[in-house]
């Protein structure tokens, strides 16, 4: 059996195995990442090597760590790294390579079509009726949009909504609000199967779907990261978060929203930003925990998207592709029918 797994911001892993009378056999570690002394590898493949083939991604982690001279160091890998690696080689996870990837840049529809959209074509790459996609969103009126779990009167200030003209949606993933401006703020979606993410931790899938983009911001001078669980930031602040769900038929939506430009001061009218949430970063103002890619770079923000692109054209080999008419058409009945309803705006009040 054969894994691999790309460290977000580090190296590859790849091991090869063997799964023999239920445990793991001829376990052998490779790839590009730096391990100080070098027969710290040879203690790797020792302790992985009979371990129960069930073994969870906690138990090969520790093994390894445990195998691991005093003195070791790992550089652009981890021992849950190589634990990853491992469980996607035993439940056969593809690669990003693995598939024919789809760019969708569609003209503007409002925030309520562009989440009914998420829910349709995350569901039609579940179903093996799409190819896997990024979708590029467009919009032509602004938008708080909260999570799924988050309370309607808890997160937004009707009065302050009204007055700076955003309506209020709710979207089908979890994590925190979103004061989408139009404008002012990138939004995608990868919408992917199951299996490329196979053997990764909740955690480490988001790092994982969204290390293209941090490739992007790299690329145009941001000294972007990744901050666990799922915010993209840099030195300077926070530039956007991620949030994902995930269907019962295979699709998986991951989506993020990044911060072209913004006005601090309406994101506080607008947005119910308690104190005890900001107290917990360590700052006294909303306005300071997000610092927009336009005051790192200058660029347009259709500059930034189309180095978006091109940078997942360039990794995955993404062609451009088209959203149909029949999606439209089932993303407007779910608006109708779920997206635009009082119902399912205030379902947590």
């Amino acid at each position: 059996m054969h894994g691999e797994y790309k460290v977000p911001g580090g190296k590859l892993v790849v091991v090869d195995l063997d799964v023999v009378d239920g445990k793991l056999a001829n376990f052998h570690l490779a790839g590009d990442f730096f391990l100080e002394p070098d027969d710290a590898l040879e203690s790797i493949d020792a302790a992985v090597t009979g371990l129960p083939a069930e073994s969870d991604s906690a138990t090969i982690a520790a093994a390894v760590r445990g195998a691991l001279p005093e003195n070791a160091t790992l550089l652009g890998f981890t021992p849950e790294a190589v634990a990853v690696a491992v469980r996607r080689s035993l439940v056969k996870a593809s690669g990003w390579r693995d598939y024919e990837w789809s760019i969708v840049h569609p003209p503007a529809v409002p925030p309520a079509v562009n989440l009914a959209l998420d829910e349709v074509l995350a569901t039609e790459v579940g179903e093996g009726r799409r190819r896997p996609t990024l979708r590029i969103w467009e919009w032509d009126q602004s938008a708080v949009v909260i999570g799924s779990f988050q309370s309607l009167k808890n997160e937004v200030d009707p009065e302050g909504a009204a007055a700076h003209g955003f309506d209020v949606v709710r979207r089908i993933s979890g994590g925190g609000a979103m004061l989408m401006e139009k404008g002012a703020i990138i939004t995608y979606s990868l919408y992917v199967p199951a299996e490329l993410v196979q053997g990764m931790s909740f955690a480490d899938s988001y790092a994982f779907l969204d290390e293209w983009v941090i490739v992007a911001l790299q690329s145009l001078g941001i000294d972007a990261v990744y901050k666990p669980l799922n915010d993209i930031t840099s030195p300077k602040g926070k530039i956007g978060g991620a949030a994902q769900k995930r269907f019962g038929n295979g699709g998986i939506l991951h989506h993020a929203t990044l911060s072209y430009d913004m006005d601090g001061e309406v994101m506080t009218q607008v947005l119910r930003i308690g104190r005890e949430k900001l107290s917990d970063k360590g700052i006294t103002s909303a306005a300071k925990r997000v610092d927009p890619i336009r005051s790192q770079t200058g660029l347009s923000r259709a500059a930034i998207i189309e180095r978006m692109k091109e940078t997942f054209t360039a990794l995955y080999g993404a062609t451009p592709g088209d959203i149909t008419d029949e999606e439209y058409e089932r993303a407007d009945q779910l608006v109708a029918e779920k997206f635009s309803t009082p119902e399912w705006i205030a379902r947590v009040p």
